[in-house]
């Protein structure tokens, strides 16, 4: 995407704080939506995640149509890279491109915040309040119901 014209437009929109939606996951993990692919024309899809203390997180996966990239904020969390699991610290930062294997976790005593970038912007959105309402009411999945929902949402067990 080219901006062609000759001079800059008045064309940027702050989506403040207060009014970005939040997904609680069964964990106690808050998901922030701060920049959603609706919000960024599809270019982009950027959330915090802030899991407490041995929140856990999600096991080794990967997408087919989306990258997606971590950055540590706060505390310690649990990157796999598709080959090992590794501490990943204030500022430490991963990218994992289409197809790339990887995992996050928190599993330490502290509370851990990390910025989770998806390109383009996928509507990750939708599939986080799946998780978010599966939690909040208690529904068991079947191993079927879990490879559909992933299924759903470009996401397959590594």
């Amino acid at each position: 995407m080219t901006y062609t014209a000759d001079f800059g437009a008045g064309s940027a929109v702050l989506h403040p704080e207060a009014a970005q939606e939040r997904a609680v996951m069964g964990s106690g993990t808050v998901g922030r939506f701060v920049a959603p692919g609706t919000a960024t024309e599809g270019r982009f899809g950027l959330y915090e995640w802030r899991m407490p203390a041995r929140a856990g997180g999600a096991e080794a996966h990967f997408h087919r149509t989306f990258s997606e990239s971590f950055y540590v904020v706060s505390g310690t969390v649990r990157l796999y890279d598709g080959s090992d699991w590794v501490d990943g610290h204030p500022g430490d930062f991963l990218y994992v491109p289409e197809g790339g294997v990887h995992g996050f976790s928190n599993d330490s005593d502290a509370e851990a915040v990390m910025l989770i970038l998806f390109a383009p912007g996928a509507p990750r959105e939708t599939y986080f309040r799946e998780l978010a309402e599966i939690a909040a009411t208690g529904r068991t999945l079947s191993e079927e119901e879990w490879t559909d929902l992933y299924a759903r949402h470009d996401q397959y067990r590594a």
